[in-house]
């Protein structure tokens, strides 16, 4: 019989909840309007969501932390099996089907958890000095960084292996690295950039060139007649013409924002990106104010993925980047970006709740386990 720890309740972390649960009913609003087939299915989603979390919570990371390793180079081995067995649609291999069940499994998805806390792992074991990481650690860390960008990007799914990239150097500079070596870093990449183009595909240079051209692609034109027929309060579903007649394509994922400003104007935009801002301050926050290392990485590891897909995905409804398959982060229809953000959380509630070693091996007078 288990002996419930009031600590427990003392460290979790209601806030984040708080500010969680608008999004998700928000969205499920919105795309029953857009879609009800879809909306049931989106119930679905947040059900399986909810008992993975339930899941990731009662488990013991801290004590089990070599599973940590283990789950980054399990995905990283689904990411080679992509290469071999991978189903390929509309000219990227991304899948791999469950033989059986007739169930597919999108390896890129499930790596962003394991990346996140493979990384918090890493950096436990061996914390930065005052100065920041050197030449050799930081090296080490990029080889686990880069890993999955390369295996990603050659599927290819670009957009998804830069979040990785994007998400590893947020997390490295916000744990500290020598000055010099981001320096360094930066002149790389300007001297290297006009390389790395050619090397893109024919449909990733067309989106490039479409986002740099006068007129923007169908997509985008639509999504800026839907934000600007919002005004500022909105409109009523039936005079929500751009989603409702199918004007506006992808209206329940990735272009919900879209539908958002259509049905709520400037002041539902507002409301939502104030919703994401007040999140990820508070990540950041948790992030700040701790000294475990596993708890800063994961926290701030969750504000940068949510800052960088809310960022994309906004810029890209509006037309200030290129048409790329971001979603908004809790907030899409899609059932694996759903469950992983949710994963996530349940980590970070976990690490909080948990951080004392008697809830986990029974030593306290009042263990959870």
């Amino acid at each position: 019989m288990f002996n419930f720890d009031r600590r427990i309740l003392a460290h979790f972390d209601y806030t984040s909840i708080f500010l969680i649960l608008p999004l998700i009913f928000m969205s499920g609003f919105l795309i029953n309007e857009i879609h009800p087939h879809l909306a049931k299915k989106h119930t679905i989603y947040v059900a399986i969501s909810f008992i993975a979390f339930v899941l990731f919570f009662i488990l013991p990371i801290r004590r089990f932390n070599w599973l940590i390793p283990l789950s980054y180079w399990l995905n990283i081995g689904l990411l080679v099996a992509v290469e071999f067995f991978g189903q390929s649609r509309l000219g990227a291999q991304r899948w791999i089907e469950i033989p059986f069940v007739n169930f597919t499994l999108q390896p890129s998805e499930l790596m962003k958890p394991a990346f996140i806390l493979m990384l918090a792992y890493l950096i436990a074991q061996n914390p930065p000095p005052r100065e920041g990481y050197g030449v050799k650690d930081f090296l080490k860390l990029s080889f686990f960084i880069l890993l999955p960008f390369i295996l990603i990007a050659k599927e290819p799914d670009l957009g998804t292996a830069l979040v990785l990239l994007l998400l590893g150097i947020g997390i490295l500079f916000i744990v500290g690295v020598n000055w010099k070596i981001w320096t360094t870093l930066l002149l790389a990449v300007a001297v290297s950039t006009p390389l790395l183009y050619g090397q893109l595909h024919a449909y990733q240079k067309k989106r490039i060139h479409d986002f740099m051209s006068e007129k923007p692609s169908y997509h985008v034109q639509q999504s800026i007649i839907a934000i600007g027929s919002g005004g500022i309060d909105g409109k009523i579903k039936e005079d929500a013409t751009q989603a409702q007649l199918r004007f506006l394509p992808i209206a329940s994922s990735d272009f919900i924002f879209a539908y958002v400003v259509e049905r709520g104007g400037f002041i539902g935009a507002s409301l939502l990106i104030t919703i994401y801002a007040l999140l990820i301050l508070h990540l950041i926050s948790i992030s700040v104010f701790t000294n475990d290392y596993y708890i800063r990485v994961v926290s701030s590891g969750i504000a940068l993925l949510i800052f960088i897909y809310m960022s994309v995905n906004i810029a890209m409804t509006i037309g200030f980047a290129p048409v790329v398959g971001v979603p908004l982060p809790m907030f899409s229809y899609g059932g694996s970006s759903f469950v992983n953000f949710i994963i996530l959380f349940a980590v970070m509630q976990n690490l909080l709740a948990f951080r004392f070693n008697d809830m986990y091996d029974g030593r306290g007078t009042k263990s959870f386990l």
